[in-house]
């Protein structure tokens, strides 16, 4: 069994292997030279409590407390008393598998060896992972630094036999969870309340997955943009790759190649001259805004595998040296500002996005379509209020673009006087990929009309693949009906990752 688990070592996790096991459900285990670290780890801090050294954590107490001397009698209870005490969250619970991300990558983090924490409690957090054992963890309360404590803390509740979690889809107490999963309860030690809750875990996990699905949902933009382009005879010379190789920007370059192979063969396009000479920004500078956004995207995704592989707790334990030092891995500001850099590109697809949806339906603009996409316009209103409604979700995001990262309030009684709020600006970018994988949506089915009202003469490769499976799902309108069931149908196709895949494979990777 333990032949088919994917390893985890603290240094080579990667993006997908964490959407495997978190989204998936791939089973993990420890890699051997990690267990090696662990235990060292843990050795020295054995030492430590047993000699009266005092280091943070391990013989004192937290934040402004840090000058409290605690004995090694009380180091049990001081841990246990830091769970209960931090565990302090409020709102809906992040979802499960944010949840599964959040115990993976603390798991990973603690493998590099560098926390101190025993490896049978490493042990319980991976049982919990594989088993099904699912910590309710409010989405709100943290600062994201020191770490996400009050969410953690949630976390390891369940740990210590408190808490609630979801086992089997049921929603249950943790201990009652734990003993169906049978899997033993934990009684920290020292160091080790600390080590699993001072970390960037759940900022890192909300992100992953938003950086994950926005890498997709880039490509499907492209998709979706070029159908646009086809249902406005659109002039693809604006996308020839000189254009863009003498700028030099790589997103730009990739977007504009994308565009070509999708629209390869369509007999919709058209040529400058051909029917008008350049089209306006929305279409002509796809390559341009769409290339913006994938350059911000792939910085944050390297950002986020870095982060994936940190030890982002406090002290850090570097035995081989004889030494624990306390610094601010936990500090959650490389992630801060990656997520509201995440969220500002998300929000450009969908503005772009409702803007081509303007042209579409707006007869001042579309060229020759009728007004709003229907067949007796004034009897029917047509696709009027679906821009209504995509214009609603990019004010939306242009609130929600607003950088959490700016922001600090001092906590601690001012030991701890700057912090992240890192894990708000990841909430936020995960509502704004909501938002704008719905206009991009909406405009999937808006070209959908358009293209049939405009008379198809023949689709590009990668368009006629994504407008045959849109068509299978949701029919042309010749009269008004409820547009609810169609938008879902629309979002929902825009999270079918296969049929992507099967798009790439006929086109070649889209990038």
């Amino acid at each position: 069994m333990d032949s088919v688990r994917i390893e985890i070592d603290g240094s080579n996790l990667t993006l997908e292997k964490f959407i495997k096991i978190a989204r998936n459900g791939e089973l993990v285990k420890i890699a051997d030279p990690a267990v090696a670290r662990i235990n060292q780890a843990r050795g020295f801090v054995d030492t430590a409590v047993e000699e009266e050294r005092v280091i943070y954590g391990l013989t004192t107490g937290f934040g402004k407390f840090s000058d409290v001397s605690i004995s090694k009698e009380d180091a049990k209870t001081l841990q246990r008393n830091l769970i209960l005490s931090h565990a302090c969250g409020v709102g809906k619970a992040l979802s499960e598998e944010v949840s599964r991300g959040v115990m993976l990558l603390r798991a990973n983090a603690l493998a590099k060896g560098n926390s101190g924490i025993r490896l049978s409690t490493v042990s319980t957090l991976i049982d919990m992972l594989n088993k099904g054992v699912h910590p309710i963890i409010p989405e709100k309360g943290s600062l994201g630094s020191s770490g996400d404590l009050a969410p953690l803390s949630h976390m390891v509740l369940v740990m210590i036999g408190e808490g609630e979690a979801i086992y089997k889809g049921e929603r249950m107490p943790g201990r009652e969870a734990m003993e169906r999963a049978n899997i033993k309860i934990v009684e920290l030690t020292s160091k080790e309340g600390l080590a699993l809750i001072n970390g960037t875990q759940v900022m890192t996990s909300i992100g992953a997955f938003v950086v994950y699905d926005a890498i997709k949902l880039s490509k499907y933009a492209d998709l979706i943009a070029s159908m646009t382009v086809e249902a406005m005879n659109g002039i693809t010379d604006a996308y020839d790759p000189r254009v863009h190789e003498v700028r030099n920007q790589s997103g730009q370059m990739d977007a504009a190649d994308n565009l070509l192979r999708i629209l390869k063969d369509s007999n919709n396009t058209s040529c400058q001259g051909e029917i008008r000479v350049q089209d306006s920004y929305t279409l002509r500078c796809i390559p341009q805004v769409h290339g913006a956004s994938k350059d911000a995207i792939e910085y944050v995704r390297d950002k986020v595998e870095k982060e994936m592989n940190a030890a982002t707790d406090n002290p850090l334990i570097f035995p081989g040296d004889g030494d624990a030092i306390s610094g601010g891995n936990f500090h959650g500001q490389p992630m801060a500002l990656a997520f509201d850099f995440l969220g500002i590109a998300l929000s450009e697809y969908a503005n772009i996005s409702e803007r081509r949806l303007e042209k579409l339906v707006n007869p001042a603009l579309s060229e020759g379509l009728p007004a709003f996409l229907a067949e007796c316009g004034g009897l029917n209103s047509g696709f009027m209020i679906i821009q209504y409604s995509a214009a609603s979700l990019v004010s939306e995001n242009k609130v929600l673009a607003h950088p959490a990262s700016v922001d600090s309030i001092p906590s601690s009684a001012n030991q701890e006087d700057h912090v992240s709020m890192g894990t708000i600006a990841a909430r936020k970018a995960t509502e704004i990929l909501f938002n704008a994988r719905n206009v991009l949506g909406m405009e999937l089915l808006t070209a959908c009309q358009a293209l049939d009202l405009r008379g198809n003469k023949g689709l590009g490769q990668g368009t006629k693949i994504l407008y045959d499976n849109f068509r299978k799902k949701v029919e042309y309108r010749s009269n008004d009906k409820a547009f609810q069931a169609d938008i879902l149908e629309s979002e929902k196709m825009l999270k079918n990752y296969d049929l992507l895949d099967e798009i790439e494979e006929k086109i070649g990777l889209l990038k």
